[in-house]
């Protein structure tokens, strides 16, 4: 009706626990403050570490004020530009990052969380970038590795594994990916070594890598440690699920310093996959409506890549669920 209030959506919950907690609030259509942007949400990507903020498992790391938002990552177009704002106009192609508002159809950051979409990444990809990627690069700054040195990655097929293997891989590094047997030719695709999990890994990672193991990232959690001890890793080569949790909770509730890193990191990031030295894989692709139904697939751990959530979809009656393809399996 002419006149009326244009509002935004936005997935909010009010207590701790499950998916089932997660709903959906329509509110007035925000207004950007000095500094600020607000963007219309085209493709946002759901991670592992919202799913334990939200189950109260980190509660006395991460202390949110119920109800709040969610979502980190996000890709869009450029809506309003408050002031003060240079070197954005609406309509610009972005990615970024907020702190639990990418899962809504608006976002309101600061104009020093966008970067530019590059033209050949697509949304989907643009998307899901943000917190795997900036966890993948930053593990691997971290590592100081060189060309002709061996990684082994644990899940290198899941969100952030994948792009960790990605990236050593174009920097020359050799890479083994350990993963269940349905991951192995997804991996043997991108040139990584699979290994499957299970009883004598150390000796089917000696068999690929007999010169010896540089370096090791656990993503898996289980057993990582004394894994990469038994392979004769250093201990600085070696990181740890914990230390991938570090990185992630900095980027839930980063300071000052830490969000200028992560916009820096972002840049990085659309430039290698603007190279296609990294492409974001996408597992499944839902729309904003099925969001509940992405986070039921996340819990599920059989996502490759990324799981990624649209707001403006095509054709939302099209949909195929990433369980349903698991499950379709003999």
């Amino acid at each position: 009706m002419f006149g009326s209030k244009q509002t935004t959506r936005s997935l909010r919950y009010a207590r701790y626990g499950g998916p089932d907690v997660l709903e959906f609030i329509e509110s007035e259509m925000p207004h950007p403050r000095w500094g600020e942007v607000v963007v219309d949400v085209l493709a946002s990507g759901i991670n592992h570490i919202e799913a334990f903020v939200r189950e109260g498992h980190l509660a006395e790391t991460v202390p949110i004020e119920l109800p709040t938002g969610q979502g980190s990552d996000f890709a869009g177009l450029v809506r309003e530009v408050g002031t003060g704002v240079e070197g954005w106009k609406r309509g610009d192609e972005v990615i970024g990052h907020a702190v639990r508002g990418a899962h809504a159809t608006q976002v309101v950051v600061p104009a020093s969380s966008l970067v530019r979409k590059p033209k050949r990444v697509s949304w989907e990809e643009a998307g899901g970038l943000y917190l795997a990627g900036l966890t993948a690069l930053d593990t691997l700054d971290g590592l100081h590795l060189k060309q002709g040195d061996t990684l082994v990655i644990s899940a290198a097929a899941g969100g952030v594994g994948n792009i960790e293997a990605q990236l050593a891989k174009f920097a020359g590094v050799r890479v083994i990916g350990t993963c269940g047997e349905r991951n192995h030719d997804f991996l043997r695709e991108q040139g990584v070594k699979p290994v499957v999990y299970g009883e004598g890994m150390a000796d089917r990672i000696r068999k690929l890598a007999p010169e010896g193991v540089t370096a090791f990232i656990d993503n898996f959690g289980q057993d990582g440690q004394e894994l990469a001890f038994e392979l004769g890793v250093p201990p600085e080569k070696y990181r740890s699920s914990e230390d991938r949790k570090a990185i992630e909770l900095a980027a839930l509730e980063p300071d000052e310093e830490f969000a200028a890193h992560a916009t820096k990191q972002l840049q990085r990031l659309a430039e290698y996959a603007a190279d296609h030295a990294l492409k974001v894989v996408v597992s499944a692709f839902y729309p904003f409506d099925l969001i509940i139904d992405a986070f039921e697939d996340l819990e599920r751990l059989h996502a490759r890549g990324k799981i990624i959530v649209g707001m403006r979809p095509a054709n939302p009656e099209r949909i195929v669920k990433q369980r349903d393809l698991h499950d379709a399996r003999p």
